[in-house]
């Protein structure tokens, strides 16, 4: 996983560089990773060192086994969503040139690194440290295409907006900031050029196309009566909700079921579109 290794230790090598340094190297390792058309597959190299209680049997190879069911977009321009996702969204996915704010529980995240990734896109990760490269990885993520950069520094918009350049999806962890408009302006106008998806999460971001937000609403697993609260988590409840620009409201409800050593994304409610007031108000009860 050679675009891994090297981003991940970007920020590492390039403390005592300066910033025009920093993303001189940065935009050096860009140009080194494979060209969004070549799909090419030679086999995964997947490191599992820096993966918390997990063996290197668990990362068996992605050659031999199956891919997850997403919904993939047929309209040329779209990055492909997890399967059930695809029915809030006007475009059937992701539209490429575009910013989407995510925000709620991180499965929503993971969900998209695996369906771009499973589909030959690449993807980069800023300021998510505690990501699950695992849960990804059994999602369907092929870890080769996923670059990773924990800690970005004191300018993550920047890093974001240099690996627009060679990316299909870019995800971007603002810890809470808020980017001011006319800097959000110059970056969507830069996604749109490069023809890449910008997601940010946890901050504003003024002027986002389309507003995703995933609520945990059940598990399952746990048994019922007598047997309650005991037993091991196999499934997990998302209510998620899709607003737009362009669109009504729309809210679904899914189900991510780990099986076999995959997880899947199960559709367990038919797309509802509603107003605001009503969206607000489910929300509050979660």
């Amino acid at each position: 996983m050679t675009e891994v290794t090297e981003l991940v230790e970007l920020s590492a090598d390039a403390a005592g560089l300066s910033r025009q340094d920093r993303l001189a190297q940065l935009r050096r390792q860009i140009a080194s990773i494979p060209s969004r058309g070549d799909t090419s597959f030679s086999g995964p190299s997947v490191s599992v060192a820096g993966v918390s209680g997990t063996s290197a049997a668990a990362f068996e190879s992605v050659a031999d086994r199956e891919m997850p069911v997403v919904d993939r977009a047929h309209k040329a321009g779209v990055l492909p969503v997890p399967e059930g996702i695809g029915a809030l969204l006007p475009q059937g996915g992701l539209v490429r040139g575009t910013v989407v704010s995510v925000e709620g529980a991180a499965s929503l995240l993971l969900g998209l690194v695996a369906s771009v990734t499973a589909s030959g896109g690449h993807v980069a990760v800023i300021g998510q440290p505690r990501l699950g490269l695992l849960a990804a990885y059994e999602m369907g993520a092929q870890l080769e295409r996923l670059a990773l950069i924990p800690a970005p520094g004191p300018d993550p918009v920047e890093i974001a907006a240099v690996l627009l350049d060679g990316m299909d999806l870019v995800i971007l962890g603002l810890a809470g900031a808020s980017v001011s408009p006319s800097r959000a302006r110059a970056v969507v106008a830069r996604a749109r050029s490069k023809g890449s998806t910008l997601v940010v999460t946890e901050g504003h971001w003024d002027g986002a196309e389309v507003r995703l937000d995933a609520r945990v609403h059940g598990y399952g697993g746990f048994g019922q009566g007598r047997e309650l609260g005991r037993g091991r988590l196999s499934s997990l409840s998302l209510a998620v909700r899709a607003r737009g620009r362009s669109f009504q409201p729309r809210t679904t409800r899914l189900d991510i079921c780990s099986a076999a050593g995959r997880v899947e994304w199960v559709p367990s409610r038919p797309v509802e579109a509603v107003s605001e007031q009503v969206v607000s108000s489910r929300v509050v009860s979660l």
